[in-house]
């Protein structure tokens, strides 16, 4: 099959000349005088790949929803590209596993296919070329065979590489994943990395919700630590450190094999969620 993917899609849509992919100013946003966000601020740039990390309730799934136009903001500014959010069919949004339906009786292929409406248009059948685009997409994430079974049928780390495939024949240029590597296993996790890396190579900016530090660190440009504002951000060894850690979550940080040139290990252990945590990362 021919790459159709290379050929269609990333002839990314006119944008502001030098925009950032992604800028929010002062955004803030209330859920019934709840203050979910408080003027949050961050500017990203276009194929950067950035991880949002935070403790349970830290509005990383609010500010996602804000980016891609679910939700309405109290106040503030987004510019996508320097445009506003709304009507940006370049902008692929998958939510967490457990907001989604499993039981709606989809295709693999059907799902990567809703990634073709904004292209195809209401009320319109898909073309040969928009299968074709499909199908492709399908492929290079490895789920080209599995294409006919149910959406639900499939493990976790299937499911994700078929929201990335739609996000794929989408044409998206602004993929934003909500907590994509909880409950997959090391080889899966691997997986999705590697689609990123595709995403990237192709000029997909990706914003990443995760709780795993270790893999933020390893595998993302910049960070950003969020609870309800943005405590840091930037690279890596800019913004987790035990002070700013210990200001978005609370707890207390152990510092292991801390000797010679061996990498430091620290343990946050935290008291932000219903119970004590512990979340790892080196440095």
């Amino acid at each position: 099959m021919p790459d159709v993917l290379k050929q269609l899609t990333y002839a990314h849509h006119t944008h502001a000349p030098d925009a950032p992919a992604l800028e929010v100013r002062d955004l803030v946003v209330r859920y019934n005088h709840v203050l979910a966000l408080d003027h949050v601020t961050f500017q990203v740039e276009s194929q950067a790949r950035v991880a949002v990390v935070g403790p349970n309730g830290a509005g990383k799934s609010t500010l996602f929803k804000a980016i891609s136009g679910i939700i309405r903001p109290t106040s503030g500014v987004i510019r996508i590209f320097g445009e506003p959010p709304g009507g940006h069919i370049c902008i692929a949004y998958v939510p967490q596993r457990s907001q989604i339906d499993w039981d709606f009786p989809a295709t693999v292929a059907d799902v990567v296919m809703m990634g073709r409406s904004g292209k195809i248009g209401l009320f319109r059948w898909p073309k040969k070329e928009d299968w074709a685009i499909v199908y492709d997409a399908l492929e290079q994430v490895d789920m080209l065979a599995l294409k006919d079974r149910q959406i639900g049928e499939l493990s976790g780390g299937q499911q994700q590489r078929v929201f990335l495939a739609r996000a794929l024949a989408q044409e998206a240029e602004l993929l934003l994943l909500d907590e994509p590597f909880t409950g997959l296993d090391a080889p899966s996790q691997q997986a999705i990395l590697d689609i990123l890396d595709l995403l990237r190579s192709r000029g997909v900016t990706v914003l990443v919700s995760t709780h795993d530090l270790d893999l933020a660190v390893q595998h993302f440009d910049k960070m950003m630590l969020l609870n309800r504002r943005v405590v840091a951000y930037g690279p890596p060894d800019q913004v987790f450190n035990p002070e700013t850690l210990i200001e978005a979550y609370g707890g207390h940080v152990h510092t292991l094999k801390p000797q010679g040139d061996l990498a430091k290990e620290f343990v946050l252990t935290d008291t932000c969620c219903e119970g004590p945590d512990e979340h790892r990362w080196k440095k």
